[in-house]
This record gives structure tokens, sequence and C-alpha cells, in this order.
């Protein structure tokens, strides 16, 4: 969501300045890329979780500052729902410390936060879209206390000027609007960061937009919203309608939606950021007192605060991202398409096919992404969120093939040879993509776990529907504890 902000109202010359102000922050962008002045080292690697809180009955609990302050890790931080939490995993190299100490730190990290979280009656859980939320829990009360939620939620509703419309057909309709941004909050995901040169960003990009689909296919686990089965990723139709800031007059006209796949393949990361400027008004136009060109001319790096600030209000799926660490800015691309969970042993999984596959994607002669339209690849996201595990999807050489004969037989592979190309040894890298390849053997991931032992509840212990939906969150939230990768558990 970006960084904190004071609480306040806009006025029009708050808006030109950063309008400026943010021209000058992208014209200094493109003299750091010009003069080569960027981290390169490479494959620098990040993860973001975020993470439910619920109750002892599996139902949304609204308590994350008290679980912040229980936790007392500056790793752990709010989300945009007082149930919502997130941790930024600290980065590391890909190959860094052996076979099991990344998901050694993140077991840890959760664990730790899950014994502290139960000190004031929660408990954590990783998943896309919690099944017991209900639409009365996503209100305005519902916000976290942080004043820069209100005061983007306040800043959406003014540029829209009415409610949003939530609208999906899945085995269920949902029909329904919001008076706050809040519903928005149901949407947890697993956010993957890699971190890249300037002269090689414009390549991994396209490779992530090209598998995007493919991504969300695999690990689908968001199927149930207020009480309804709707799409196997429900968490994408989801958060494109709820940071929606066009009314249907302006949507009919055209305009880009905040959340945006993109439009084009690019030539480099400025592309991204130029396009930030081109086409979305500022939502939260908070000047920085640092002068970038000043800053930059003493030798010194600057934040470009605005234009960060405003890359955060446009939600890409695969985010360009421009940070500075230790005194050296570098870029990544922020692959933010996956939900949370199941388990932490399919999230490394999920991790570990992401970085394989857009590393030996990058390394073709000829890309897939010269062979591939942009269209293609976004109906192909849109088709594995609708249709998860089972969707047919689109590949150059392939045609329309099922997600899992396309993993199989042709996608696999070249996971394996991206991460052996990265250093990653045969014994480390088979048992991460050895899960990946049983769940498309199996076709079962979190998704079609959910529905199935969700129908088998409600079947057997004729009981109603959130009855039964809580009942399987709770079996869900036992099973996460395990670690066993979601295509093992039971149904019976």
């Amino acid at each position: 969501m970006g960084r904190d902000v004071p609480a306040l109202v806009f006025t029009r010359e708050d808006r030109r300045r950063y309008r400026i102000k943010m021209q000058e922050c992208l014209e200094v962008f493109a003299q750091m890329l010009r003069e080569s002045r960027f981290e390169s080292e490479r494959p620098q690697v990040g993860l973001e979780i975020e993470l439910n809180l619920v109750d002892a009955e599996a139902e949304p609990a609204m308590r994350n500052t008290d679980v912040l302050e229980a936790i007392a890790d500056p790793a752990w931080s709010t989300e945009l729902g007082r149930f919502n939490l997130e941790i930024n995993v600290p980065p590391r190299r890909l190959t860094q410390g052996g076979p099991d100490a990344w998901e050694s730190e993140i077991r840890a990290a959760l664990n730790h936060a899950e014994e502290r979280a139960g000190t004031v009656g929660t408990r954590l859980i990783m998943i896309g879209i919690l099944p017991t939320l209900r639409q009365e829990n996503v209100g305005a009360s519902s916000l976290s206390e942080n004043a820069r939620y209100r005061l983007l939620n306040d800043q959406v509703f003014a540029a829209r000027g009415e409610d949003l419309h939530i609208e999906m057909d899945g085995v269920d309709r949902l029909r329904t609007y919001a008076d706050t941004i809040t519903p928005e909050a149901a949407c947890t995901s697993t956010q993957f960061h890699l971190q890249v040169s300037p002269d090689e960003f414009a390549a991994y990009w396209n490779a992530a937009q090209a598998i995007a689909g493919v991504q969300v296919a695999l690990a689908a686990n968001s199927p149930f919203l207020f009480g309804k089965e709707l799409w196997h990723e429900t968490r994408i139709p989801l958060f494109e309608q709820t940071t929606d800031t066009r009314p249907q007059e302006i949507k009919a006209q055209g305009v880009r939606p905040r959340v945006w796949f993109g439009e084009r393949w690019i030539t480099s990361v400025f592309d991204l950021f130029e396009e930030n400027l081109r086409y979305f008004p500022a939502l939260l136009p908070l000047c920085d007192e640092q002068d970038p060109r000043e800053t930059l001319t003493e030798g010194d790096v600057p934040e470009l605060a605005e234009l960060t600030l405003h890359n955060g209000t446009i939600y890409r799926w695969n985010r360009p991202v421009y940070a500075v660490a230790h005194d050296r800015p570098h870029v990544r691309v922020e692959n933010r398409c996956l939900p949370a969970g199941p388990t932490v042993a399919d999230t490394l999984a999920n991790g570990a096919f992401y970085y394989g596959l857009t590393r030996a994607l990058v390394e073709e002669e000829r890309p897939v992404w010269s062979r591939m339209s942009f269209r293609t690849a976004e109906d192909n996201l849109h088709s594995a969120a609708r249709h998860g595990i089972e969707a047919r999807l689109y590949w150059p050489g392939m045609g329309e093939v099922t997600a899992p004969e396309l993993v199989l037989r042709r996608l696999l592979p070249l996971a394996h040879r991206g991460l052996e190309l990265s250093g990653m040894d045969a014994a480390w890298r088979e048992p991460l993509l050895g899960v990946i390849e049983q769940r498309c053997v199996t076709a079962r991931n979190g998704a079609v776990w959910q529905k199935e032992m969700f129908h088998r509840i409600a079947a057997s212990a004729h009981t109603g529907r959130h009855e039964a939906l809580r009942r399987m969150t709770q079996l869900y939230i036992d099973y996460m504890h395990l670690n066993a990768p979601a295509h093992t558990w039971p149904v019976d």
C-alpha cells in the first residue's frame, strides 16, 4: 500500500505540484538508467505473504493491531483490513543457505507469529480469500487504523463518485455494492520479488506476464467469497473490481483500470513508469521535500518518493519497483498474481517454478513474448482465474491445452533448466518442482480441495452453508500447519 501518509484534504495546487514533481522524478530515473547507476547483482529474491486472522471458530478476527504488538517484529505490518497481516521476508540470493534455509526461516517466522497471535485469541491462515468472511465483515469499521488506508479509501471514492459494484458468476452468482474499498482486504496474496539489472528488466517482466495465467491455474486458492462459490481464483476479479476508480461511463470510454495487466510487451523498465504518469491521475498527491535532481547531482541516491508512491497506487499483476537499499538503487519485478497459501511447501514450490521458468524464458533465443500476443497472455490469466487447474491456456507451438499438459510437457523442464542456470542442483530443485509436477498429475490444488471439502461437509453433515465453510476452514488450518502440499490433503 505504500508508505504512511497523514490524513488530509488535497488541493488543486497539491495536484499541480505533484504532477511536476513526478515528471522530475521520471527524468531523473531516466538519467540514472542512462548512467548505469543501479545495483545489478542477481539473482536477489524476496517474498511477501499476506495472511488473515481468525478466532477459535475460524471466523474473521479484527485484531491486527493487537497481534502486531504481540509479535513485536518489524518484518510484520498491517494490511488494508483489520483481519489482515503481512510479513516481508528479507531478500536473499536464490541459492543462499542450502535447500532448507528459506523454508526454515519462513516457517520459524510464521510459527512465532502464530504463537504470539494465540496470546490475543487469534490464529493465522494463509489463504487467498477467507471462506468465512461475510459482507458485513468488510465495512468501514474493518479498515486498518493506519491513516493511509482511510485516505486511499476517500480518494478512490472521490474519483469514482459512486459505490463500487461487485459482480461475478461462478457456480453461484454474486451481485453487490460496497461503499468502502474494504472488500479489497478479502484478497490476500503471495508476492515474489526478483531484483534484476535494468538491462534485463524488460525481458523478466515480459516473461512474468507471459506465465501469469499458468501461475494462477496451478496455485488457485480462492473459490469462495461472502458464502458464494465463484471462480477458482476469485481474488483476481475481486481485486480488479474493488480498486476501480472508474464509473460505468468512464469505463465505456476505454479509460484504463488501476488494477491493470498492461497493454503491451515492453523494451525497458522506463516504459512502465512512463505509462504510470501518462495514464493515471494521482490518488495521493503528497510531495516529498527531497529534490531528486539536486540529490543526484550531489552524488547521492534519490528516493524518487513521488514516483514510487504513485506506482504503489497502480496495481499491476507484475509491478515494477524502484527502491534504495544500503545506499544503492535497484529495480525489481514484484509478482503479485498468486494467492496466499495453502502451505509454506506450496509457496516455495510456486516460487521455484516462477524463478526457474522466468530465467529459462529470458535465456531463449526467440522469446515467448515474440510469439504470443499480449492480449493472449491476459486472456490466459482470466481463464486461469475462472477455471483454475482445469483451465485451457494458449502457448506458442502447442495451441490451447490444459494447464497440467502445458506444464508437464513444456514448462516444467524449462523451470528445471532455469533453476540449474541459477546454480540450484537437482537434489535441491527436484523436491520443489516435484510439488508442481504432482499438482498437475493429480489436478489438485488449494481451490480444488476447498471446493470438494466444502461439498462433502455440506452433504454429510446436513449443515448450513456457512457452517460447512467454517468447518472446512478449520480443517484447512490444521492441514496448513502440517505443511504437506495441498494436492496431498484428504477429503474423506
